[in-house]
């Protein structure tokens, strides 16, 4: 059976046909991946001795793709994993590149040496590798790393743009508007700087741009020509209902609408479903309450999500409440944020305060709270309550203490979108948190028969039927020692080459101290617990986390979360500008953009129904709401 080709296939390959890169736009459930797929196929049938390059961001992605064209002349990996294969060979480039970037203070890349000379690396028995974990000084890079070194070495030798063409007439990125503007700036500017042209294809949404490290959109390369567009308007994944919505969120021109395919997921009997939506609002914010009124099945994972943006209200029912109480609401670091802020406000004053180089953090404490009475009362309580953690920072340098810096994004970033990706670029996750993921993820591996993405992922040696034996003897009891602490696993995993301690992470304890204490004493099975809510395993999830996802019923709770890049207030009053004060307003574009996005994304989640609950909104949002949800609005 012939594969009808799309009409927005057909008009990509006029676009190639013609030499033009070009831009494949398209909504919430219209079946990008599938255009994709459709555009490969064609491309390898019209040039059949060329080579397809295919970038996306996950392994499971990578697996979908080839699986769905499975060609030889195809080649699909991720996007770290492309720019590394066509860099890797230049070994003295790479090693010198690499110096340059470390001593530019330009460049995150960085040494635990600090400056170095050029003949940093001659002694080294291989040539620079990448790992996952980076360990600098014996010449291990990791996936941030490989983004700075491919886009310094791309500038710097215009001969790499030249080959990257010669080698892959056709590159095409799926969901663009995530990749870093570097990986763009690579394809479309620093490799295309002759008359010798091959095509890039770009795959994906601007609207689902939630993520700030994204490129976004291409606006810039639109505007001048370098790409075309070509826009998918049907989505095969929401009711008419949800697609009503959506449509009244964009703001780029893309309108859907139901697919013309009567064997589409949402269409039922030759008609699109109409499905659900409802706002509701309540002064009651017990979630609990509000579910009970909504009557899903909360505890089908699959089936039935609820979405927030902040996760403080689900980690206690996901089980890492100790985890969220570190990074949240420590004490001692809330109590340094005071003490910092009024150090500051004294110095706008003019009257700063008089602490010396070699100053404590607890002499600093004593000169700053005892100038407050209210901060003084605040540090004799605080101290009262958590004796033990402020005798952990007290005696050490305020230069120090006041460098530490805790935040719930450190150990909850959504950005991972598969449990492999635990060091995509630009994750906020720290290094203590990527280190556990790293450890979890190569034991799940060994479990999971992968052997030989285990074998690249950790440094343990096989090599006989002996050492086979060992290895499984060790996943054994690294399965069963979640009654043991973080610290333990940490230690035990380091000793038998599961998973060494690499640059990143000794930097980091190094740095912070103070959090490594905490979190050591964790029980692992807190963090195994942390592990599965963020992989989708619960039934809760972040509004960040489930981009690609999709589910029959879907909760949206319209918190902020105390994030000031986000307002659902800005969303649904139209009125609210005038009433902002000049830095607000300033502010404001962007904050209703991004707000927009993730909304956008959580509600053409949904299948079936779509329910979405604001606390104690005022009454303009409650009449926008109307407006938006069709007069679908109900207070409980």
């Amino acid at each position: 059976m012939v594969e009808e080709i799309e009409n927005e296939v057909s008009q990509v390959l006029v676009h190639i046909q013609s030499g033009n890169n070009f831009l494949l736009s398209g909504g919430a459930g219209s079946g990008k991946t599938y255009s994709l797929v459709q555009v490969i196929k064609k491309v390898i049938e019209i040039s059949p001795i060329s080579i397809v390059a295919c970038m996306t961001y996950t392994n499971s992605a990578v697996r979908e793709i080839e699986e769905r064209v499975n060609h030889s002349n195809l080649k699909v990996s991720t996007i770290h994993d492309f720019l590394w294969d066509n860099i890797k060979s230049f070994h003295k480039d790479i090693q010198s590149s690499l110096i340059e970037i470390i001593n530019d203070e330009n460049y995150k890349t960085k040494s635990p040496d600090g400056t170095v000379g050029m003949d940093y690396y001659d002694n080294l028995t291989e040539p620079i590798r990448y790992r996952q974990g980076a360990r600098i000084r014996d010449g291990i890079i990791s996936h941030d790393e490989v983004i700075e070194l491919a886009s310094y070495m791309f500038k710097k030798y215009a001969k790499l743009g030249e080959i990257l063409k010669d080698k892959y007439p056709f590159i095409f990125v799926d969901e663009y508007q995530d990749t870093h503007p570097a990986v763009i700036e690579i394809l479309l500017n620093l490799s295309n700087k002759d008359s010798k042209r091959n095509i890039v294809g770009l795959f994906g949404d601007a609207m689902q741009s939630i993520y700030d490290e994204g490129v976004g959109d291409v606006n810039s390369y639109i505007d001048s020509g370098k790409i075309l567009e070509v826009k998918k308007i049907q989505n095969r994944r929401n009711p008419q209902s949800i697609i009503t919505l959506a449509n009244t969120l964009r703001n780029d021109g893309i309108q859907q609408k139901p697919s013309a395919d009567l064997n589409a997921p949402n269409m039922i009997s030759g008609q699109v479903k109409q499905g659900s939506i409802r706002f509701i609002y309540s002064d009651n914010n017990d979630l609990n309450y509000i579910k009970s009124k909504i009557e899903w099945n909360f505890s089908n994972a699959k089936e039935t999500k609820e979405l927030n943006l902040t996760h403080n209200l689900i980690a206690s029912k996901a089980g890492f409440g100790n985890l969220m109480e570190i990074y949240d609401k420590d004490p001692i670091m809330n109590l340094k944020i005071d003490i910092v802020k009024k150090i500051k406000d004294n110095e706008k004053k003019g009257n700063p305060d008089s602490i010396s180089e070699e100053a404590t953090f607890g002499d600093v404490v004593d000169i700053v709270a005892l100038q407050d009475r209210q901060k003084n009362l605040r540090k004799t309580q605080i101290i009262a309550l958590h004796s033990d953690l402020y005798n952990k920072v007290k005696d050490l340098p305020f230069t120090t203490v006041r460098k530490i810096y805790l935040d719930k994004d450190n150990l909850l970033d959504d950005k991972k979108e598969n449990k492999s990706d635990e060091n995509r670029t630009g994750s906020k996750r720290d290094s203590l948190i990527r280190h556990l993921f790293k450890i979890y993820h190569n034991v799940n591996l060994y479990q999971n028969k992968q052997y030989n993405e285990f074998i690249r992922t950790t440094q343990f040696p096989i090599v006989s039927i002996q050492s086979k034996i060992e290895l499984k003897s060790i996943i054994e009891l690294m399965s069963s020692r979640t009654h043991l602490t973080i610290g333990e696993v940490i230690e035990f995993a380091h000793e038998r080459r599961i998973c060494f301690k690499d640059d990143s992470f000794n930097r980091f304890i190094e740095n912070n101290e103070y959090l490594y204490e905490r979190v050591k004493n964790v029980l692992f099975s807190e963090f195994i617990n942390l592990y599965n809510y963020l992989e989708g395993y619960t039934p809760f999830s972040t509004q960040h986390k489930i981009k690609g996802a999709e589910f029959d019923n879907v909760l949206v709770v319209l918190d902020n979360g105390g994030w000031n890049k986000y307002n659902f207030e800005y969303l649904f009053d139209t009125n609210i500008f005038s009433t902002l004060d000049a830095s607000k307003k300033k502010s404001y574009p962007g904050i209703l953009s991004r707000t927009q996005k993730i909304f956008y994304v959580c509600c053409t989640r949904a299948k079936e129904n779509l329910v979405v609950f604001y606390h104690n909104p005022s009454q303009q949002i409650i009449d926008n709401a109307k407006n938006l949800f069709s007069g679908n609005v109900l207070k409980v």
